[in-house]
């Protein structure tokens, strides 16, 4: 599947995502369960789909239409020095995410709010922490 084709299908099915969530926000009434929150999922997640594949298609289009634009932006994306910001934006934002997300554990754990949603937050931490720790250790042994 091509990019384009592949942005295209995404593009649907992030309307559809939309869409739905939006009727179903408007048609129920009294929800019970997981029925509360699902609407607000899948319309979260309709724009989120829409809006990214919607922009890769514009930037597909403006590439075609200009070539010199379309080979700029190719030498901006490759270049070295814009992939050390990059990556060094990356690290920076980690760092202050793993202070961040464990500074919002312990106001959450200490609310008393249910143990299912403390947990799954304490295992998206972990999973967060022993991902860099995987790929710590992985890239010592290859420096």
């Amino acid at each position: 599947m091509t990019k384009t084709t592949s942005s295209y299908l995404l593009t649907v099915v992030g309307l559809a995502l939309l869409a739905v969530g939006l009727y179903f926000i408007k048609t129920m009434e009294d929800p019970q369960g997981i029925l509360r929150a699902l609407p607000y999922l899948c319309f979260g997640l309709g724009s989120s789909i829409f809006g990214h594949s919607m922009g890769e298609i514009l930037v597909l289009h403006a590439m075609r239409n200009n070539s010199s634009a379309a080979k700029q932006l190719e030498i901006e994306m490759k270049d070295e020095r814009n992939l050390a910001i990059t990556q060094r934006a990356k690290a920076k934002a980690y760092d202050m995410m793993v202070f961040m997300f464990g500074a919002l554990l312990t106001p959450l754990a200490l609310m008393g709010i249910d143990l299912i949603v403390l947990l799954l937050f304490v295992f998206a931490y972990m999973f967060i922490i022993g991902y860099c720790t995987y790929y710590r250790y992985k890239y010592y042994k290859e420096m």
